[in-house]
């Protein structure tokens, strides 16, 4: 239904709506790279008559065929801890700051060319998964034209005077089992609290990270995903029009 573009150099899958659109949104990827899942999320949101961008963040930094070929054993409990120490060092670019600051400076180039497209009336907000839930997060913080911000099980790394800077509505979605996530989740409820962020989080019982990935048979839960789904489409329906 979409197409590969480029935006600066950077690849991106952008999926346009047939109708007349109603805003527009990023949408970052997991840790795996831009990879099918993401681009049908892209696909779903157009099919709901958004204009979705869904760039590629992580092919220029990363092995992402030998990450991808981690994925299964990752969520399998019984190979989980044999392949995380490998897991991590793949990662390592990750944790560079040059990783960073160029991974928001690619987001930043995405909403500017949502924002500058005639068709989204400037209307854009951006939705992430993972790693893409933590880099929406990071975009709130410093894009303060976002109107609104969809947040799959990302950690946002900022104290309060940063999470002042957020200027839209968040709505975050976490999975019971996902005990790193789930540690931190009341310290950042207070945090955006203090900070006058209209930020909701649900916690949904007995899943864990990842639960709204169809692909990913160890950590998908329908339920959990439909419900998502649908206070999403909700949210987006209030937040861009």
């Amino acid at each position: 239904m979409g197409e590969m573009i480029k935006i600066n150099g950077l690849e991106a899958y952008l999926s346009h709506p047939q109708g007349k659109a109603m805003g527009a949104i990023i949408v970052i990827h997991e840790v795996w790279g831009l990879d099918d899942h993401i681009k049908s999320v892209a696909d779903r949101l157009s099919n709901e008559g958004y204009i979705a961008l869904a760039p590629e963040l992580l092919a220029q930094s990363i092995d992402l065929k030998s990450l991808r070929g981690m994925q299964t054993d990752l969520f399998d409990p019984k190979k989980r801890n044999e392949v995380q120490p490998k897991l991590r060092e793949y990662m390592t670019p990750m944790q560079n700051p040059e990783f960073g600051k160029k991974t928001l400076a690619s987001l930043e180039d995405c909403f500017n060319y949502l924002y500058e497209m005639p068709e989204s009336n400037k209307r854009v907000a951006v939705m992430g998964f993972c790693f893409g839930g933590t880099y929406s997060f990071n975009l709130t913080v410093h894009e303060s034209r976002l109107k609104a911000a969809v947040v799959f099980y990302g950690h946002a790394e900022h104290d309060t005077d940063k999470l002042r800077q957020i200027a839209c509505p968040v709505r975050a979605f976490y999975g019971e089992n996902d005990e790193r996530l789930i540690e931190g989740l009341d310290d950042l409820k207070t945090k955006m609290s203090e900070a006058n962020v209209d930020f909701v989080a649900k916690v949904y019982p007995k899943t864990g990270h990842a639960f709204f990935n169809d692909s990913n048979s160890f950590a998908y839960n329908q339920e959990a995903a439909r419900d998502a789904w649908q206070i999403t489409l909700d949210f987006l329906d209030k937040s861009l029009s």
